[in-house]
């Protein structure tokens, strides 16, 4: 089962290429994080278990799609996965090494219980890595996120349960920056029409299907406008960088 809607970027569809590429580029900068037993909270679609999974000792993705779950469990019989609503984890105290979770907090309504679990299934000195958007950089609301973060907002709330919380970010280079001032440009045509600013307006629930519709004529006309440009972006074209409101996402290392 396959899920592509513009919250689910797929490296099918040509006009996804650039998130898809963001997101990959995580998986990348998390390599030298990991170790022992990892736990990916929200694996989605598995973009990174063929990055990370080998050089840990063992694997578990949880998500909440069943149907993406059976999926990735005949694509990798050798790791665990299991679906599920979260938080609270059905793991037990102190049981993993590593957690990776990218760009799934926004979309946890109970954040604080989240940070909580993950630092009460981490080992001693274990490790976790969050990436999820910087809100200074999104161009319009987002009706599938329960919220977004500024660095040092999530900071301070990591800060509840870890004395060690390391704050750095996902920046782009001159070619994705080309891609997000176009993405901004025309986004703001669309938004012009938003006289009475119903995107903050309205409940999220009314303004979920419209977005993902938007979304995508827009990613689309990005693609076609400049193929070149968008089909060219890779990994790479991301940086692991210290914090800095111009990240595209935040990159929040924790130890326990």
């Amino acid at each position: 089962m396959s899920v592509y809607t513009t919250e689910i970027a797929s490296d099918k569809i040509p006009s996804d290429n650039v998130i898809h590429q963001r997101l990959l580029s995580a998986y990348h900068y998390a390599k030298p994080f990991i170790k022992g037993d990892l736990l990916e909270l929200g694996c989605g679609e598995g973009r990174g278990v063929e990055l990370l999974a080998p050089i840990a000792d063992s694997y578990v993705g949880i998500d909440k799609i069943q149907g993406v779950i059976d999926g990735l469990a005949k694509r990798f019989p050798q790791y665990q996965f299991m679906s599920g609503v979260f938080p609270p984890f059905p793991f037990e105290d102190n049981q993993f090494d590593t957690i990776i979770t990218f760009q799934v907090i926004e979309h946890v309504r109970k954040d604080d219980a989240f940070i909580k679990e993950i630092h009460r299934v981490l080992k001693p000195g274990g490790k976790a890595l969050i990436t999820t958007p910087n809100i200074r950089m999104t161009l319009s609301r987002n009706p599938w996120h329960e919220r977004e973060y500024t660095g040092n907002e999530l900071t301070e709330l990591c800060k509840k349960y870890f004395s060690s919380v390391e704050m750095k970010g996902i920046a782009g280079n001159d070619k994705v920056m080309s891609y997000h001032e176009q993405n901004r440009a025309s986004v703001q045509k669309i938004m012009r029409y938003d006289v009475l600013n119903l995107q903050y307006r309205l409940p999220a629930s009314l303004l979920r299907i419209p977005y993902d519709i938007l979304n995508r004529m827009n990613r689309n006309k990005l693609n076609e406008s400049d193929d070149e440009l968008v089909k060219s972006i890779t990994w790479n074209d991301f940086k692991l960088a210290d914090q800095n409101e111009h990240n595209l996402d935040l990159f929040c290392l924790l130890t326990k």
